[in-house]
């Protein structure tokens, strides 16, 4: 006896995580049948041991959160970025208690959002709360979620698209979102080719306690190496986002306790006082790769999918984010017009939206990766220099917190804190 699909409906995602899910609340939310599938359980992405990573979220990122009713299981586990330091050098290279060193920018969040209690620049959230208050929302919301389910490709019959999972199912849409990682199965079947390249560099994560309180200021100082990241978390707590070459980041990840205490105390000095690591260590490759389209016949790519950038500016879930907010906006304007959401001309308004705002990100990070991560006299001076103009000019400073907050261009409804509806 033949069977139908196991879903159909207008929207069907590739990849539960959390620009999958954040997209797939969204339109949810919105009135549009959509499901999602993904190879690992939802829960089996809960676990502290499973994601080291903390993400610093855009005050834009923040408002669709809220908006989509994903924040409020989050606000125990949040922590606000009152001020952002950048400095070109070692935080004992002339640091001050508490203050930036020689050659800083900083931005403080008072100068775009006045008060005692005005918008943060962002919030810092560690991975795990943000996969656990989306599992949540999407099993409140009653979101059809397949999971274990792994994908193996995508067909298309006329106005329909399919997703074929491994195990024999079919969900049917009338447009399928790849939101399966920088790795992703669908943009390769669908020929979009990637530019970019692998840095020879990698990113240890970890989460450390100090003496004395961050006072919700994040750290971002520019070495040799790469960044060295202290952003503020819950608590006494900073996670540590520590860029080194590949080899070098290795061996701190695999340290004994001793040695990596006496690594970390020399790179981070005492001035948040006596450290005390937590948790575990992961290291993970860094690099750029951005999709020459987003778009293909009834596909759209979003998050990692679309590109992966380094992490100097914190924008990697960001931009997800944002890619959700863009495509989710476009498919409910169509589906409000009868429109077919597959189409060539829905799917381009998204792209034309969000690639240009991509690969200007992913050229600026890769520059500043490569001007900062070095230890030449002449540029040092440079961008030493560089800084201080930036961190005299009022206006400048605006701008650049504008832009990291996501606040530039044409910003979606979701991005201004406004709910979606068919």
């Amino acid at each position: 006896m033949k069977t139908g699909p196991l879903f159909s409906g207008d929207v069907v995602i590739a990849g539960g995580g959390m620009a999958g899910l954040s997209l797939a609340i969204a339109l949810h939310r919105a009135g549009l049948s959509v499901a999602v599938a993904d190879a690992m359980a939802l829960e089996a992405g809960l676990a502290p041991e499973f994601d080291g990573r903390a993400s610093a979220l855009a005050y834009t990122s923040w408002r669709l959160l809220e908006s989509i009713g994903v924040a409020r299981h989050m606000k125990d586990n949040v922590q606000r970025i009152e001020d952002i330091l950048v400095v070109d050098g070692r935080p004992h290279d002339g640091l001050k208690p508490g203050g930036p060193g020689r050659g800083e920018l900083h931005f403080d969040r008072r100068e775009i959002h006045p008060g005692e209690t005005g918008e943060p620049l962002g919030w810092m959230a560690e991975n795990r709360w943000t996969r656990v208050a989306l599992a949540r929302t999407a099993e409140e919301t009653g979101l059809p979620v397949f999971a274990p389910a792994r994908v193996e490709r995508m067909s298309r019959e006329g106005p329909r698209a399919r997703l074929h999972l491994e195990d024999g199912g079919v969900l049917d849409g009338a447009v399928v979102i790849a939101c399966d990682g920088k790795f992703s199965r669908l943009r390769e079947q669908a020929g979009i080719r990637t530019v970019g390249r692998e840095y020879a560099q990698k990113g240890l994560v970890t989460t450390v306690a100090h003496e004395l309180p961050h006072e919700g200021v994040a750290y971002e100082f520019f070495m040799p190496a790469g960044p060295f990241a202290i952003l503020p978390l819950t608590g006494n707590r900073s996670s540590l986002v520590w860029t080194e070459k590949a080899k070098a980041a290795d061996a701190l990840e695999a340290m004994d306790a001793d040695g990596f205490q006496e690594a970390l105390e020399a790179r981070f000095s005492d001035f948040l006082g006596r450290l005390t690591p937590q948790g575990p260590r992961w290291t993970y490759p860094l690099g750029l790769k951005i999709a020459e389209r987003f778009v293909d016949d009834r596909l759209a790519l979003v998050g990692d999918a679309a590109r992966a950038i380094h992490p100097i500016a914190g924008q990697g879930f960001n931009l997800g984010l944002r890619d959700a907010a863009a495509l989710a906006e476009v498919l409910v304007d169509a589906k409000r017009a009868g429109l077919d959401l597959g189409s060539p001309g829905v799917l381009q308004g998204y792209e034309r939206w969000r690639k240009a705002d991509s690969a200007l990100l992913g050229i600026g990070t890769d520059f500043f990766n490569l001007f900062f991560s070095n230890d030449h006299a002449s540029l040092r001076a440079v961008r030493g220099l560089g800084l201080s103009i930036v961190d005299r000019i009022p206006p400048a400073r605006k701008f650049f917190m504008r832009q990291a907050g996501g606040e530039t261009g044409d910003l979606p409804t979701l991005l201004k804190g406004e709910a979606l509806r068919i």
